[in-house]
C-alpha cells in the first residue's frame, strides 16, 4: 500500500473520528457538568451520594426542560461508556487483601447472599411474570452492586440496547429501594439487638450500592463504617463472575437463534471487565501512593456520577408508571430476600 493510499484510506476515518466528536462532545459536556454539580451537592449534603444526586439531577432534568436533540447522542454515549469506564476504575477500591480478612465463613455468606439473592428473585420474576430481561437486570442489580451490576450486566445481554427501558426501570428500581434501606437497615439492626460490627456487616450485605452502604454506616456509627464496605466491596468482587456467566449464556443464545458469527457473540468476559480486573490486582500487589488513589476515586465517582446522570435522563416518569406494579413488587420482595439472607448469615458468623 503507498503512501497516497494510506492516506487515502485514513482521510474517512480521521474524518468519522471528528464527526463521532462533534455528535457526543455537548452530551459528555453536560453529562460531566452534572457530575461536578452533583459532587458539589453532596458536600453541601453529608451522607448524600453524588451518584443517586446525579439520577435524581437526570430525572428531573428529562421530566421538566427535556434532554436537548444536540446532547442526545452524548448523554447516551456516558450512560455506556463513562459507566464502563468507572467500573473499571471501580477496581481500585478493591484489595485482595481486605477481602481475606474478612474470613472464610463471612465471605461464604457473601457468596450465598449473591447467589441466593440472584436465583431467589428470578424465581419471584417467574412468579410475578416480570419479563425475563428486567428480572435479570433486578436480581443483578440488587445482589452485586447496584445500578453498575444492572449496566454490566445489561452491556452483556442487551448489547444493543433492544430493551433499553429494562435497564431504566431497573436502575430507578435500585435507586428506590436501596434509597429506602438507608434509615431501615439501622433501625432494624437497632430493634434486633445488633451490635455496631454486626450491624454493618448487615448493611454491607444487603444494601444496593455502595454509596448507600456508605449512608447506612456512617448512620450505624462507630466501626460499622469499615466493616460495612469491606463486605459490600466482596460482594462487588463478584461481578466479575457473574458477567462472565451472563456472557457464555448470552453466546449459547446467540448460537441458537443462529447468529454464529464471532463478530455478533459477547466477548466471554467483557473488556471493561478486565480492566476491572487488573485494577483489583494493581490496587492489590501494587504500593500505590495515597496519591493515586485519591485520583482513582475521584475519576471512579466523577464517571460513575455522569454516567448516573445520563442514565437518569432515560427515566421518564410516564413511562415508568407504565410498566405497572410487578416490578415494584419484585423489587420490595428482592429486597427482602437479599436482606434477610444477609441477616442470617450475619447471625451465624457474627
Amino acid at each position: 500500500m503507498t503512501d497516497e493510499q494510506r492516506e487515502y484510506g485514513a482521510r474517512p476515518t480521521r474524518a468519522r473520528a471528528v464527526q463521532l466528536f462533534r455528535a457526543i462532545a455537548p452530551g459528555v459536556l453536560v453529562s460531566l457538568l452534572a457530575a461536578v454539580a452533583s459532587s458539589g451537592i453532596g458536600l453541601l449534603l453529608p451522607g448524600v451520594s453524588p451518584l443517586i444526586l446525579a439520577i435524581v439531577l437526570g430525572v428531573l432534568v428529562v421530566n421538566t426542560i427535556g434532554v436537548p436533540p444536540v446532547c442526545a447522542a452524548g448523554v447516551d454515549f456516558s450512560a455506556k461508556r463513562l459507566l464502563r469506564a468507572g467500573i473499571v476504575f471501580l477496581g481500585l477500591q478493591l484489595a485482595l487483601t481486605d477481602i481475606v480478612d474478612l474470613g472464610a465463613a463471612l465471605l461464604v455468606v457473601v457468596v450465598c447472599i449473591v447467589a441466593g439473592g440472584m436465583l431467589g428473585t428470578i424465581l419471584l420474576g417467574r412468579l410475578l411474570r416480570v419479563p425475563s430481561g428486567l428480572t435479570l437486570l433486578i436480581a443483578c442489580g440488587f445482589s452485586i452492586c447496584g445500578a453498575a451490576a444492572v449496566a454490566a450486566a445489561a452491556g452483556v445481554t442487551d448489547p444493543d440496547d433492544e430493551s433499553e427501558q429494562e435497564t431504566i426501570t431497573a436502575v430507578a428500581l435500585v435507586v428506590l429501594f436501596g434509597t429506602l434501606m438507608i434509615p431501615l437497615i439501622p433501625l432494624a439492626a437497632q430493634l434486633f439487638g445488633m451490635g455496631q460490627e454486626q450491624a454493618g456487616m448487615w448493611a454491607g450485605g444487603s444494601i444496593h450500592e455502595i454509596a448507600q452502604v456508605v449512608a447506612a454506616g456512617g448512620v450505624i456509627g462507630g466501626g460499622a463504617l469499615g466493616v460495612a464496605v469491606v463486605v459490600k466491596l466482596a460482594r462487588v468482587l463478584l461481578l466479575a463472575p457473574v458477567v462472565a456467566g451472563l456472557s457464555i449464556r448470552q453466546r449459547r443464545l446467540s448460537r441458537a437463534a443462529g447468529k454464529t458469527s464471532l463478530a455478533k457473540l459477547p466477548p466471554i468476559v467483557p473488556l471493561f471487565m478486565l480492566g476491572f480486573i487488573a485494577m483489583v490486582l494493581l490496587r492489590t500487589f501494587a504500593p500505590l501512593p495515597d496519591g493515586v488513589l485519591g485520583v482513582g476515586g475521584a475519576l471512579q465517582t466523577g464517571l460513575l456520577a455522569a454516567a448516573m446522570f445520563a442514565l437518569g435522563c432515560g427515566v421518564r416518569i410516564r413511562n415508568l408508571v407504565g410498566v405497572g406494579p410487578r416490578p415494584f413488587v419484585l423489587g420490595a420482595l428482592a429486597t427482602l430476600l437479599v436482606g434477610a439472607i444477609a441477616y442470617v448469615g450475619v447471625r451465624l458468623v457474627g
